[in-house]
């Protein structure tokens, strides 16, 4: 078969642009407008791209902070288009509402969602899009559809030796209906998904050529940095910057919300400014909290008040009334910062009528509410280009950074970069929530009856919905923003979604007991809050798993056995239990020295159980080997879930030895990581993780594998010493 030149001509040179095929993902409010014989595309919710020099570009709805959004998400267009990967060029998104995470409702990147939210749009986008070349190559070449095939980005002919380029097509596919519902390719003739293959943005990143956003440079940028008060509630009263102002290199020092601004221009010429700084600070009404009286404060609160009701079955008071044995214990958990390697960073250029902002956000569209709170600009007049960042663990979804690098760009009116140093980072960020858990059991002859829970501490969305309300209506004035905040509060589980960060893994409780009660008693010290890795999966992890390994202990029984006789109704938390136990050698003899713990969770969607080996040497706790089975539904690249795991157990394993943040007096003591540790190389374990295999729908593993590392930690120390442990970070 040919083709004349007429035709080919037709198909390849007619066109003034590319075809850009709308995704229409479930996130997305509108639909394609059609179109645009000016501009030669469609106008979208999401894009993917196909250009007439036979280039793919996909936009990437979810930010890449290091959990494999880039190559997972990517794989799933690739799969269904019929292009490799690695030859498809992604792009981050714009700020958009079509950009919208729908398990959230705000364009935001956390809680493992990214795979399992896109799953299935993006499969149908690149089928659609297939369907689309497919046809419109059929046309040309006057055959039937159904009879051509795809392979490596171009349409196969019947014949089996011709073929179009899907650039040769991108005109003619642009004009075909796009299909209601898409043939979506059946398992076993994925090329794709499923198959361990590396990151799309390794290179890049071993390379250098990957733009974080500490790496940020713009023509005339100027550096600053800000001076906050010590103790979180101060506010400024004075300050003095005469001899600032005489170094070399200092532009400004002026006054913002957050407290006070110093520009310069080389970044260590204003943190050597700062230093010079003379700043008063009032602090009539600044925190003066230690961890001391916070937790005072949590037991006062649970005497006080048993809190709301969670969670009820059977009866849990006639179950302790009638029980032989009742067992009360109580844990607790510190503050806990995320300790990111790239610390918090943003670059903003003021245009007059607009601003841009280069920023490592988990959140952009909240991060154009925290320019317009600093700004004359609406959110609409604000441009946030999403870059790679280095870690995330949740501290990016809040905007602070953002904002005073908008306030400081707003003034000067240069481009500015602001970088906080490490000891800004940690003493003047956002915490896991410090936690108080009350635990009761009510045990009959070697029966558990009864399972009570009382968390005690704060919610985040109080922290949080103070841009996050605004953002849901960016149309509405700023005067209104604070009362949308209050609002969404007091709507909160009836207009709007339900804060259970307190209570996430607690309610959720798999066990068969047949009388269980999880009551939340809400206090709030004042300590700013944020999510942190696996958010309250991470502190009801600890307190489940670990009061579970109590109980078993006091009926006298194998902590393996008993929770396993108590999952018989739970088929994915038995399946990840039973084989972590196998492959972390449960029934084998422990090396001398040595002790094993065990531990099983759910949390984001994600079945995950962990064997844990440890042992003291010279006074410290030792991880050597940690065995981890996981059930995530089906697996898009078996690489990455390993490495995600693995890294929730090194981010798990370093709360559970080092994880403290100390308030002395309303202020932060630790600054670096030579008082806020994290688990150095040498101190890495052996992890082994065995994937279950499955064909439910896929769940994230960003953080799923963080909260059963802590507490079969420490069931492995009461087996090795026992002496059970019940406050965090753990002790030799």
């Amino acid at each position: 078969m040919t083709m004349n030149r007429r035709d080919f001509l037709k198909v390849a040179t007619a066109s003034s642009g590319g075809l850009l095929v709308s995704l229409n993902l479930a996130a997305c409010a509108g639909t394609p407008t059609g179109f645009s014989e000016d501009s030669g595309s469609w106008q979208p919710d999401a894009w993917l791209e196909l250009s007439q020099d036979n280039q793919v570009y996909f936009t990437l709805a979810r930010v890449e902070m290091g959990q494999g959004a880039y190559t997972g998400l990517t794989t799933l267009i690739a799969e269904e288009l019929g292009v490799a990967p690695e030859h498809i060029q992604v792009r981050f998104s714009p700020v958009g509402k079509d950009y919208i995470n729908p398990a959230i409702g705000l364009q935001m990147t956390g809680g493992s969602t990214s795979l399992a939210t896109s799953w299935q749009p993006l499969r149908v986008a690149g089928a659609s899009a297939r369907e689309m070349l497919v046809s419109a190559a059929a046309r040309v070449w006057k055959v039937a559809p159904g009879d051509c095939s795809v392979s490596n980005g171009q349409v196969l002919h019947p014949n089996g030796s011709d073929a179009l380029k899907f650039g040769q097509l991108v005109e003619l596919a642009a004009k075909e209906t796009v299909p209601d519902e898409p043939a979506l390719k059946p398992a076993e003739e994925w090329q794709y998904i499923g198959k361990s293959r590396g990151r799309l943005d390794a290179m890049a990143k071993s390379t250098g050529t990957a733009q974080y956003g500490i790496d940020v440079e713009l023509p005339g940028m100027v550096y600053a940095v800000v001076t906050r008060p010590p103790r979180y509630g101060a506010k400024l009263a004075s300050f003095d910057a005469t001899q600032a102002l005489a170094m070399p290199g200092v532009l400004d020092v002026f006054a913002i919300d957050r407290g006070v601004a110093l520009v310069a221009d080389k970044y260590w010429r204003a943190r050597k400014a700062q230093q010079t700084l003379k700043i008063e600070w009032n602090n009539e009404e600044a925190l003066a909290v230690s961890n001391a009286s916070v937790m005072e404060f949590y037991r006062k609160a649970a005497e006080e008040d048993p809190g709301v009701n969670e969670r009820e079955e059977g009866d849990p008071e006639g179950a302790i009334e009638s029980a032989t044995r009742v067992v009360e214990v109580a844990y607790e958990q510190p503050y806990l910062a995320h300790a990111a390697m790239e610390p918090m960073n943003a670059t903003a250029v003021y245009h007059g009528d607009r601003m841009e902002v280069w920023a490592p956000t988990q959140a952009p569209d909240l991060g154009r509410i925290a320019v317009a709170r600093v700004t004359d600009l609406s959110p609409g007049d604000v441009d946030i280009h999403t870059t790679f960042m280095g870690g995330g663990f949740g501290r990016r979804l809040t905007q602070d950074f953002i904002e005073e690098a908008a306030a400081v760009a707003y003034q000067v009116r240069k481009p500015v970069k602001l970088i906080w140093s490490r000891e800004e980072d940690t003493r003047h960020g956002l915490y896991r929530p410090a936690m108080l858990h009350r635990m009761k059991a009510s045990i009959s002859g070697d029966q558990l009856t009864g399972w009570h829970h009382q968390i005690v501490g704060p919610q985040i969305l109080d922290w949080y919905v103070r841009n996050a309300a605004p953002a849901q209506y960016p149309w509405a004035p700023k005067f209104l923003y604070d009362t949308l905040g209050k609002v969404g509060l007091m709507a909160e589980g009836m207009a709007t979604p339900k804060d259970v960060s307190a209570i996430e893994g607690a309610v959720d409780y798999p066990y068969q007991v047949p009388n269980i009660e999880v009551r939340h008693t809400h206090v709030d010290p004042g300590v700013p809050i944020t999510w942190w890795r696996s958010v309250g999966y991470s502190h009801n992890g600890f307190a489940v798993e670990t009061f579970m390994d109590e109980l078993a202990h006091e009926l006298g029984q194998d902590p393996y056995q008993f929770r396993r006789g108590l999952l018989q109704n739970e088929p994915r938390h038995l399946a990840v239990l039973e084989r972590a136990a196998e492959l972390g050698n449960w029934s084998a003899p422990v090396p001398e020295g040595r002790a094993r713990g065990i531990a099983v969770h759910r949390s984001f969607g994600t079945y995950v159980a962990q064997v844990v080996e440890a042992s003291i040497e010279g006074g410290n706790i030792r991880v050597h080997r940690v065995a981890c089975a996981v059930d995530c539904g089906e697996v898009v690249n078996p690489d990455i879930v390993k490495d995600q795991i693995e890294s929730g157990v090194i981010f798990g394993i370093t709360a559970a030895l080092y994880g403290n943040v100390t308030f002395e007096n309303g202020a932060v003591k630790e600054s670096n990581f030579h008082d806020y540790q994290v688990l150095r190389n040498h101190q890495r374990p052996e992890v082994e993780v065995a994937i279950i295999e499955s064909r439910e729908m896929p769940t994230g593993v960003g953080e799923p594998g963080v909260p059963p590392v802590i507490p079969a930690l420490g069931n492995a120390l009461f087996a090795l010493t026992g002496q059970r442990q019940r406050a965090l970070p753990l002790k030799a």
